[in-house]
């Protein structure tokens, strides 16, 4: 194998040495999607992924932020968990409206009638986790939307 290559698959997390488990508190998140934002309105995304040089900007930025030694494949990793995150919520939202929105709880205002309505929709899609945004919404939504809206499939108008 070429220097190059080797190289790239360190620089990617596909060595051979063993990473511990990535530890996420919502500071780490919060540093995670503000780069990510950054590296995404500077037109490093397409298609809804980040491209290489995206990634290699966002390892540095983040390792630097954070003063922790995360790999692509940990952070990636976070990507997909926060895009899962972000589609689950989308789903639940969707195109409705006349929709409240709790400032202090940071979720949606609507009547009994309708979280039941969705918590069924969605457990009938075997996905139950909606009902935890019923007290609580998603972190970084704004950001989140920057993120993954121009090329998310949610399933809404689908």
């Amino acid at each position: 194998m070429s220097k190059n290559i080797v190289k790239d698959m360190q620089d990617r997390g596909e060595g051979n040495e063993k990473k511990s488990k990535a530890i996420w508190d919502d500071a780490s998140v919060e540093i995670f999607i503000s780069v990510c934002v950054a590296e995404t309105l500077a037109g490093n995304q397409t298609g809804g992924h980040l491209i290489r040089i995206g990634w290699k900007n966002v390892i540095k930025k983040f390792n630097d932020l954070t003063q922790r030694s995360y790999v692509h494949k940990q952070l990636k990793n976070k990507w997909t968990a926060l895009k899962k995150e972000w589609q689950l919520w989308a789903s639940l939202v969707g195109k409705e409206t006349g929709l409240g929105w709790d400032l202090v709880k940071q979720t949606i205002i609507a009547s009994d009638e309708w979280w039941e309505k969705k918590v069924k929709l969605v457990i009938f899609q075997e996905n139950s986790e909606v009902a935890k945004y019923r007290n609580s919404g998603l972190k970084n939504v704004d950001q989140l939307d920057i993120l993954f809206k121009e090329g998310a499939v949610t399933g809404v108008g689908a």
